[in-house]
């Protein structure tokens, strides 16, 4: 692949930069001490954020001009991800919804719903999360037991989820539930999309060691979702999840649209406090960073190798499991790199400007290696489907759900 621009995405890339700057006073940019702003006041602030930008043109830039996007490339959301990052400009609000859910309604969804929801979610007038894990399937994804059973024209959903980021400012979900037990476990899936201020929807945040509390547990008691907001075919909820879960491993492991930025800031980090460090340190500290650069590095050109094979028309395969492997790896060096440079005033919780970034950093870094496929999970897909290796014994494919859970099917 080539790393230089293009021509034409040199173009491209230069009327992004003239957008940014030209809608530059309307937009939230990063900066110390933001997470002490009142959470209403950052949330609106987010979403219109994300309403200037869409309004721009520079969201959904690869989604299908039929559902709101921009009917661009892969390398020209690659390009508007890196000058978001440059410019300082927070992840999206709905990047869920757009990275993960959107895809999914688009794929599966009717065409009432693509009308009803598309157009609202890429403009942050709803923001949407993705409701998948539970206490007692996490990594194991096909063992989930939240149920929705038929009555009449609705379904009537109860469980919990967990670890749901975003459901806390959330207004739609994909919920995947259990609707036939007597089924194997892959089998016996639906997908619906849930409204999550309907009755019955209770949202608990959890909160961080970083001390922000972007996941969630999400509780369902006798929630009735009408049968209209179901994504594909009753027991059919896992082909439609697969769709949620490739993109959502592209989009946590992206092309390292905010690597470089955040490698800047750390090189000026290093510049900035080594000459306080003693000798000893020093050393420590320089190795500190250089693993850090290269881990980042290869987690960017892991990213640009993904994006050849999806530009060329390929989809989400093993690649972007290693992708998401090489950013979470790339961000714990990064952190502890930061926090090591700090010398004695890491056991404080802030740097003498402020600034506790690189603490901060360090404590969500655990979120990260868990969300969108445990390192060890995301390894095992690589041993088998790139290596060859044998899969892990399993005697719970082919059995009935009910059957084969360690309660005993007992509620």
């Amino acid at each position: 692949m080539d790393f230089d621009d293009s021509p034409d995405e040199a173009a491209y890339r230069a009327r992004v930069r003239e957008l940014l700057e030209r809608h530059s006073g309307e937009l939230l940019r990063l900066s110390p001490g933001q997470e002490n702003v009142d959470a209403r006041t950052h949330e609106a602030e987010m979403r219109r954020t994300q309403r200037v930008l869409a309004d721009a043109g520079l969201v959904g830039v690869p989604w299908p001009k039929e559902f709101g996007g921009q009917g661009g490339t892969l390398v020209q959301q690659s390009i508007v991800s890196q000058e978001l990052a440059r410019a300082r400009v927070p992840v999206l609000i709905n990047h869920i919804g757009i990275g993960m859910c959107g895809p999914t309604v688009i794929g599966h969804g009717s065409q009432d719903q693509r009308d009803r929801y598309l157009a609202r979610l890429l403009r942050a007038d709803d923001v949407w999360c993705q409701l998948f894990s539970e206490p007692a399937s996490g990594s194991d994804l096909a063992a989930l037991r939240t149920t929705a059973v038929r009555d009449g024209d609705d379904w009537v959903v109860n469980g919990q989820k967990v670890w749901t980021t975003l459901a806390h400012v959330s207004d739609y979900g994909i919920l995947l539930t259990r609707t036939d037990p007597e089924r194997p476990k892959h089998a016996g899936l639906t997908m619906f999309v849930v409204d999550m201020h309907a009755p019955g929807v209770t949202v608990r945040p959890l909160r961080q060691m970083g001390g922000q509390s972007d996941f969630n547990e999400v509780f369902f008691h006798d929630v009735r979702i009408p049968d209209s907001e179901r994504l594909g075919e009753p027991g059919e909820g896992w082909r439609v999840a697969l769709t949620t879960l490739m993109n959502e491993r592209v989009a946590i492991g992206g092309a390292g649209g905010a690597i470089g930025p955040t490698v800047e800031t750390l090189a000026q980090h290093a510049r900035d406090r080594l000459p306080a460090l003693d000798p000893e340190r020093q050393v420590l500290a320089r190795q500190a960073v250089g693993r850090a650069v290269v881990a980042a590095l290869g987690a960017r050109y892991t990213g640009y190798r993904r994006l050849t094979v999806l530009s060329q028309g390929g989809i989400p395969g093993p690649e972007a499991s290693a992708g998401k492997l090489a950013g979470t790896e790339a961000a714990r060096l990064v952190a502890d790199a930061g926090v090591r440079l700090l010398g004695d005033d890491a056991l404080y919780a802030a740097t003498a400007d402020g600034d506790d970034q690189w603490q901060r950093t360090q404590a969500y870094v655990p979120g990260i290696a868990i969300a969108g496929g445990t390192d060890q999970v995301l390894r095992n897909i690589l041993g088998e489907r790139v290596l060859g290796l044998p899969p892990e014994p399993r005697n719970d494919k082919t059995a009935a759900f009910s059957a084969s859970r360690s309660d005993g099917g007992a509620r």
